[in-house]
């Protein structure tokens, strides 16, 4: 289907639901959505704690740099 022809069936398709009316049930669209009341539980706490090293399994793996020698390694040129 060539764009003019494609474009006119989407125009005709939009008029329709605009101007022409629907049978919309609309008591079972308010049952679908959950009584339509419009309430959002709140969402769970964030917790502000610093997680614990010893939680993280991955905690062995993380190099400290607090008892650098001041040699700036392989990767000086990088920074």
């Amino acid at each position: 289907m060539g764009r003019g022809r494609q474009k006119a069936k989407q125009t005709k398709v939009a008029r329709e639901l605009k101007y022409h009316t629907s049978s919309i049930d609309v008591t079972a669209l308010q049952r679908e959505l959950g009584e339509g009341h419009g309430y959002l539980p709140p969402p769970p706490p964030v917790s502000t704690e610093v997680a614990d090293d010893d939680d993280d399994p991955y905690a062995a793996y993380i190099v400290d740099d607090e008892d650098d020698d001041g040699s700036q390694g392989q990767y000086a040129s990088a920074r």
